[in-house]
């Protein structure tokens, strides 16, 4: 059996396309089977989101001032 210093020291020789696969995999083995209808009611949030949005487009912000705000919080929390 391989341990798992010498799973991470194999996985990190990897490209950075297949390390982020290899990730992805492992985290979602941590989450456990999904719940049975999880699907829908993702599908049912993101309806009452675009609903939302078409009903009142005011109560959003610009992207690039999100984005902008963002950056700057990134730059401030640097060390």
């Amino acid at each position: 059996m391989a341990s798992a210093k010498n799973v991470l020291d194999e996985g990190l020789k990897l490209p950075a396309v297949e390390r982020a696969g290899v990730a992805r995999e492992l985290i979602a083995s941590l989450d456990g089977p999904a719940e049975e209808d999880v699907d829908e009611a993702w599908l049912a949030e993101a309806e009452r989101r675009q609903i939302d949005a078409a009903d009142d487009p005011s109560a959003f912000e610009d992207w690039t001032d999100v984005r902008a705000r963002i950056a700057e919080r990134l730059r401030a929390a640097r060390p």
